[in-house]
C-alpha cells in the first residue's frame, strides 16, 4: 500500500465523493484485496475509515460460540469502518473482500480535519451516515417481522441498489448462498429453495451470477 496526496480542491457541479477525495488533498492509502482477503478483523484497533472504489465487502460479526452473522455488504461509493469517528476503539466486526476490491483508507484524524474544513464532503458524509442508520433500523424491522422469503428478496434488491440510483446494478457481485443465509438469518437450504422459486417466476436470473429483475419488488411489496 502507498500513501497518495493530491493537489488543491476543485469545485464540481454535482458532488461526487470520489472526485472530491481525488482532488482535495486528502492523505490516504490505497488498498487492493483479492476475493476472500481480510481488510480488517474483529477486535483490531479502529483507526481509519474505508471508502470502496470498486469491488465488494462483507461485514460480519462472530459471537462467543463462533457463530457468524453477515451484518452488511458494501459496494462502490460506500464508506465503512466509520465507528472510529464516534470513539469506537476496536473493530466490532470483520470486513472481507467478496470480489477483487480497491479501497481508499483514510486515517480518522485526517478525515476529521477534512470534514471540518470542507463543507461539501461534511454534508455528504452526514447524509450518508443518516441513510446508513435508517438502513440499520429497516434491517432490524425486517428481521423481526418479515418472512425469510421476503427478507431474501429485500436483500437481493438492496445488493442490486434498487431505489438508490437510476440504473441499478442488476448483475450482483459474486455472493454465495451461504453468505445470503447469514445475512437474513436462515439456512442455506432455505435460500436455495427461494432462489429457485424466484428464478422460476422470472424475478431473478441465476446462473453463477445473480441478475435481479425489477419484478422481484412484488415479493417485498406483497402483504
Amino acid at each position: 500500500m502507498k500513501t497518495i496526496k493530491s493537489g488543491k480542491s476543485k469545485k464540481v457541479d454535482a458532488f461526487d465523493p470520489q472526485v472530491f477525495l481525488d482532488t482535495s488533498g486528502v492523505a490516504r492509502k490505497i488498498g487492493e484485496y483479492s476475493r476472500g482477503e481480510s481488510i480488517y478483523s474483529q477486535g483490531e484497533p479502529a483507526e481509519s475509515v474505508m471508502y470502496v472504489q470498486k469491488g465488494g465487502v462483507k461485514f460480519s460479526v462472530v459471537n462467543g460460540s463462533g457463530k457468524e452473522a453477515v451484518v452488511a455488504m458494501f459496494g462502490p461509493n460506500d464508506f465503512f469502518g466509520e465507528g472510529c469517528m464516534a470513539g469506537q476503539a476496536v473493530r466490532m466486526g470483520t470486513a472481507t473482500a467478496v470480489t477483487p476490491t480497491k479501497i481508499l483508507i483514510i486515517d480518522k484524524n485526517e478525515l476529521l480535519r477534512v470534514l471540518n474544513a470542507e463543507h461539501e464532503l461534511s454534508n455528504y458524509f452526514i447524509t450518508y451516515m443518516l441513510a446508513h442508520n435508517i438502513r440499520v433500523e429497516e434491517d432490524l424491522i425486517d428481521q423481526l417481522f418479515n418472512s425469510s422469503e421476503k427478507r431474501l428478496a429485500r436483500t437481493l434488491l438492496l445488493l442490486a441498489r434498487y431505489g438508490e440510483q437510476e440504473q441499478p446494478e442488476r448483475i450482483l457481485a459474486k455472493v454465495s448462498q451461504e453468505t445470503l443465509a447469514k445475512m437474513i438469518g436462515t439456512t442455506r437450504s432455505r435460500v436455495n429453495f427461494f432462489m429457485n422459486k424466484f428464478r422460476k417466476l422470472g424475478f431473478i436470473e441465476y446462473n453463477g451470477k445473480i441478475k435481479v429483475n425489477k419484478s422481484l419488488l412484488t415479493v417485498v411489496l406483497h402483504e
